[in-house]
């Protein structure tokens, strides 16, 4: 058996494409962080198991979320992901391999309506499948989560398909989100800033857009490239906040 994850917060736009799209799967499960709009409404319409918890960071969330689940395999999908149906028949056959407890599976990411093959956005793999009891998300890492797997993992083809950011203030925002959470792990793992916030940003525009060949994809590279780089520059402002704040607490 197979369960699918999925977490929410207000994705009444997404929530019923994505579930539609996994219908397939034995099990269905929407972990909502306190939707305000009518995605949880939605998601039990569809016949999904929906249930709540305050969202404190995505590690978390998705190892509550493993709990909640009963099936042999777990499979997390975003709320503005879709799953074709060549990926799904191609993860019903890999499950049955039993030499493997994960498998990595690559995304095609639009953004703003276009699909995006440079930039560091393809193949993108995600560690998104794996059996129960083998696999859970490393607490430290708040964002860009990673799984802790036991057991060997291979590569799917198929790709999962990531609806993102529709409008470039819709990416300036998620990022500036995902800057926030990333500040707290370098705080908390020490990390002091120094000449980051000059080599930072720009060693990372030049990454994104030379090394990862980001100019390939026109303007849209360049300005993922951009705000790539005000990523960085942001989770540096944000450590360096904390880092001020500590040293307040520590005077007084």
């Amino acid at each position: 058996m197979i369960s699918v994850i999925i977490l929410t917060k207000n994705e009444e736009l997404h929530i019923a494409g994505c579930i539609e799209s996994v219908c397939w799967a034995d099990e269905v499960v929407v972990l909502d962080s306190e939707s305000t709009d009518y995605t949880v409404k939605i998601a039990q319409k569809m016949g999904a198991k929906v249930f709540s918890r305050p969202f404190f960071n995505f590690a978390e969330q998705r190892n509550a979320a493993i709990d909640m689940v009963k099936s042999d395999w777990i499979f997390f999908v975003d709320a503005d992901e879709r799953v074709s149906a060549q990926l799904a028949a191609e993860i019903t056959a890999a499950i049955n391999e039993q030499k493997y407890t994960g498998f990595w599976i690559p995304r095609h990411n639009y953004q703003m309506g276009k699909l995006i093959l440079h930039c560091g956005l393809y193949p993108d793999h995600q560690l998104r499948l794996f059996r129960k009891g083998k696999g859970h998300y490393d607490p430290s890492q708040k964002v860009h989560e990673k799984v802790i797997l036991d057991g060997a993992s291979c590569y799917l083809k198929h790709p999962l398909i990531h609806i993102s950011c529709e409008t470039w203030q819709d990416f300036i925002d998620h990022q500036k989100r995902y800057a926030h959470l990333k500040s707290e792990m370098q705080f908390e793992r020490g990390v002091k800033p120094t000449y980051h916030f000059v080599a930072g940003p720009v060693l990372e525009f030049l990454r994104r857009y030379i090394v990862l060949q980001g100019y390939r994809d026109g303007l849209h590279g360049l300005y993922l490239s951009c705000v790539f780089a005000y990523y960085y520059f942001i989770m540096f402002v944000n450590l360096r906040q904390l880092w001020k704040t500590r040293s307040r607490q520590t005077a007084a």
